[in-house]
């Protein structure tokens, strides 16, 4: 186990308390308590989260960090990559997030296309007909951006990572594929998210295993396949999704982690792992500090098994 222990890192994120992309109420809980509960349930790392909801001022948030000896590990940035006319923009939210996680000292930035009305109606049923999909040129256009977004990340001396999403246009195991494609001449990594995967048709084994010369950062998520069914049967957008629950305490699910973290073991991963489970704020059966302290148990619990079958 102690080995395991070293090569895999767990963190949390805001968004276990329901801190989403965008501000609303959530945003208005004290972070300073949120940082207090992910110390109380044992982790050592944590996200940003949406930029905006901690602190923006390195000054505020460094001694914050420092004084609960929690590593900042990056943001999730979310940017329309699909649309020529929002590059600068987008080039320009990943300069103003990547400077603040610079001065911080995280090692990554998360990048992801942005959610569209038109993706979220087919979240988690891409294949259906009628599903918006990108032309060739807009997939240029997608390797375009992550070559510039690229070049500010490498000024900022961080690791550039992409993360296949839920209502994007980069979802399913093909439309990764299709992106890595497009952005074959940059040096992009992945954050290969468990519960955005199997939403998006794919398995995150076999996913791992497919990019695991990319594969640079992970966000552990559990998935309840009877309510992703019931999403998929009742049209449901990603939002109301998480509003059922569909994403559940780590291990709770459906998601095989064991053979998850074997297939990272074989592949020689190392690094940080961030739990996440996407809720609605005020609507989760128990309290996200518990949530999240029951994740962490689960998988150490997960970890303790794999070292003792290496060692057996």
């Amino acid at each position: 186990m102690s080995g395991l222990k070293e090569r895999f890192l767990f963190a949390c994120a805001p968004d276990s308390w329901g801190v989403l992309d965008y501000p609303g109420p959530s945003w208005e809980q004290s972070y300073e308590k949120m940082l207090d509960e992910m110390v109380e349930a044992g982790y050592t790392g944590t996200e940003l989260g949406p930029y905006g909801f901690f602190p923006t001022d390195a000054a505020v948030l460094k001694p914050q960090l420092e004084k609960r000896k929690l590593k900042l590990l990056g943001s999730f940035v979310p940017v329309k990559m699909t649309d020529p006319a929002a590059g600068k923009a987008a080039i320009e939210r990943i300069r103003k997030v990547g400077d603040l996680l610079a001065t911080l000292k995280a090692p990554f930035l998360v990048m992801a296309d942005d959610q569209s009305p038109e993706r979220n109606a087919y979240s988690g049923r891409v294949y259906e007909k009628g599903c918006p999909t990108l032309t060739a040129a807009q997939w240029k256009h997608v390797g375009n951006i992550v070559a510039d977004a690229e070049k500010v990340a490498q000024e900022f001396g961080l690791d550039l990572v992409f993360h296949p999403h839920v209502a994007t246009y980069v979802e399913t195991p093909e439309e990764c594929e299709r992106f890595y494609d497009a952005t074959s001449h940059t040096k992009i990594g992945l954050c290969l998210d468990t519960g955005h995967c199997v939403y998006g048709h794919g398995d995150s084994v076999k996913e791992a295993e497919k990019y695991k010369d990319k594969l640079r950062f992970v966000h552990i998520k559990d998935c309840n396949n009877a309510v992703l069914a019931e999403a998929r049967k009742n049209m449901w957008t990603f939002e109301e999704a998480i509003e059922h629950k569909v994403f559940t305490v780590i291990g709770q699910g459906n998601i095989d982690f064991p053979a998850f973290f074997r297939t990272l073991i074989k592949n020689g991963y190392s690094g940080w792992s961030v739990i996440e489970q996407d809720v609605k704020f005020g609507a989760t059966q128990i309290p996200p500090k518990d949530s999240v302290a029951r994740s962490l148990r689960y998988l150490e619990g997960v970890m303790g098994q794999l070292g003792a079958a290496a060692k057996a």
